[in-house]
């Protein structure tokens, strides 16, 4: 038993002695009903203990017993379609055993260890194996294999290794030393998984919402910021994302959001299809939740978990995006544990290492190759809401994920109440992976996509001019091609931009159909333009039938886009009486 008392409790932090050997960030249990915490400070012998559970009951001269290893997660088959909480229990399991509320000190291992999975080696005795290489695979979900990795630092000649049915703590064969090997690892999760080398963005994550694919894209492997205010849609972006995104493995991080938001999401996700493969999405889904009715603590562990779930998938050569919902209230938990340590609060009471716990927590996204052999390219690209007080940007939180992000999302709520979704600002938005992937584009869609992207940005950014001007002069008194622009940027915000997630025909939009109506709104006006210069009158220069003909064409259905986007060209032909081009 151990000698360890529990000295003075506040909140979720717990002061403890005698630790005498106690490591940062190790495990502790904590009090007769062992909850979970771990050591965050060591001041000789006194250890400061933040508890993942409710403490509520605990009391003074309790029992602390240490694990002697920090936070971990079991990484193996079985991931997949399961709903974790933020220390990496399954809630499933729990609810079994307790029932619909977690009991203080219940303890679930995070993989199923009675399942057993079907183990085909691709390696054979006597082989020389390192970190990262795949030692054979079972199929964790119907047609998706789960490679069974070395887990990196353990190398060595296999002495056996069989095929068969295993559960995950089963030995699959053993090293020449002796040392097991299994279908599952232990990671610590504040640990960076290592790779083989790190690639240059050089493709795209597409998201399958246009106004991002289009103007702001990402790349494979890298990391957004989507601020935005109460109300702006941070949420259905990043449910729209999960759905639709090009990433073979999806982790959803639920940090701190309202408890009918993730029940909303545990009920949806497993009745969508899978347009690839015809089956769940959750095949495909990991859920981490930390509703803000859990306890805070787990809440700054949860985003941990979540990202070394998504290393794990990486090394194997998947696709994986990480949805983060949100980094504020993240950050607010490192606030009030920095708080309670009694900490030198920096901007707005946020420690002064907020800033450099981002920038960590964003530079474990990437697209890598991984350790090991075969040779195998994965990537991590994570996309991050921030949940500003009053939409303020200015705020630390979201100017420190600024400093490190490759694009901003920055979501208007005067573009929300104007029912304009997703309500990206697309003035204050920007992406420094356009450039680079502009070739990729090209090749792909259309190769003058780079200039009518930036042909489409000018006249959003004209138009922003020209309505400041128009609210004051009225619209009459502008020039005859200020007043065609206007007209155009309308087509351009609700046919490029605009985008329903409730609609089964535009909640998705394939790179083709994306350049397909781009084109098509910026040929629009480009023939106004022409009609003006031919010497048409304004008046007669009416782009409302070549609108109406763009929206029907973003709303069809994939096959009869190309029907309906024939119809368009045509009536963008027709602007101005000119003829077919």
């Amino acid at each position: 038993m151990s000698d360890a008392r529990i000295l003075r409790i506040s909140g979720s932090l717990a002061l403890v002695a005698p630790l005498p050997e106690a490591a940062l960030y190790e495990l502790v249990r904590v009090g007769a009903r062992g909850l979970v915490g771990e050591v965050i400070r060591v001041a000789g012998d006194v250890a400061t203990v933040q508890v993942y559970e409710d403490t509520a009951g605990l009391e003074v001269g309790e029992s602390v017993a240490s694990t002697g290893r920090p936070l971990t997660i079991h990484l193996g088959p079985g991931l997949l379609g399961t709903v974790l909480d933020g220390v990496g229990r399954p809630l499933g399991r729990i609810a079994e055993r307790v029932g619909d509320f977690i009991e203080p000190g219940v303890v679930a291992p995070t993989l199923d260890p009675a399942r057993r999975w079907r183990f085909a080696p691709a390696v054979e005795a006597g082989a020389r194996v390192a970190g990262g290489d795949v030692l054979g695979a079972v199929e964790e979900r119907p047609g998706i294999v789960h490679r069974v990795l070395v887990p990196p630092g353990l190398s060595g000649t296999i002495a056996a290794i069989g095929a068969g049915e295993f559960t995950v703590t089963d030995a699959i064969g053993r090293l020449s030393d002796g040392t097991p090997l299994a279908l599952g690892h232990e990671w610590p999760v504040r640990e960076p998984r290592p790779a083989g080398r790190r690639l240059s963005p050089t493709e795209p994550f597409i998201t399958g919402q246009r106004v991002f694919d289009f103007l702001y894209p990402v790349a494979e492997g890298g990391s957004v910021a989507v601020p935005g205010g109460f109300g702006t849609g941070k949420t259905v972006i990043e449910q729209s994302l999960a759905k639709y995104g090009a990433a073979d493995v999806v982790v959803y991080i639920g940090c701190g959001e309202r408890g009918n938001e993730m029940a909303e999401v545990l009920a949806e996700f497993p009745r969508l299809t899978d347009a690839r493969t015809g089956r769940s999405i959750m095949d495909r889904t990991v859920l981490i939740v930390n509703t803000s009715n859990m306890p805070v603590a787990a809440r700054e562990a949860s985003v941990y978990v979540g990202i070394s779930i998504a290393e794990y998938y990486r090394d194997m050569g998947y696709r994986v995006a990480v949805m983060a919902d949100s980094l504020s209230r993240w950050a607010e938990a490192l606030r009030e544990i920095g708080a309670r340590l009694q900490e030198m609060p920096g901007e707005e009471g946020y420690p002064t290492y907020l800033g450099n716990r981002l920038g960590k927590f964003y530079e474990r996204a990437g697209r890598v190759e991984a350790l090991g052999n075969p040779p195998r390219t994965g990537a991590v690209t994570m996309i991050s809401a921030i949940s500003p007080p009053g939409g303020d940007f200015s705020e630390p939180v979201t100017q420190a994920s600024l400093r490190v992000a490759g694009a901003l999302w920055a979501l208007d709520p005067a573009l929300a109440h104007q029912r304009q979704f997703p309500a990206v600002d697309w003035q204050t938005s920007y992406s420094l992976h356009a450039d680079a992937l502009d070739p990729w584009f090209a090749r792909t869609a259309g190769r003058d996509w780079p200039e009518i992207r930036r042909a489409t940005l000018e006249l959003l950014q004209r138009e922003r001019e020209l309505s400041e001007i128009a609210s004051l002069v009225g619209p009459e008194a502008l020039q005859d091609r200020d007043r065609l622009l206007l007209d155009a940027a309308r087509a351009v915000r609700e046919t490029v931009l605009g985008q329903s997630a409730y609609d089964p025909n535009d909640a998705y939009s394939s790179i083709e159909k994306t350049y397909r109506l781009a084109a098509l709104a910026h040929a629009l006006y480009a023939a106004g333009v022409a009609a003006l210069e031919r010497g048409t009158p304004i008046e007669q220069v009416d782009l409302g039938p070549a609108r109406r003909a763009l929206a029907a064409a973003r709303r069809a259905s994939p096959e009869t886009f190309a029907e309906s986007a024939a119809t368009a060209t045509a009536a963008v032909a027709a602007i101005g009486g000119g003829g077919a081009r």
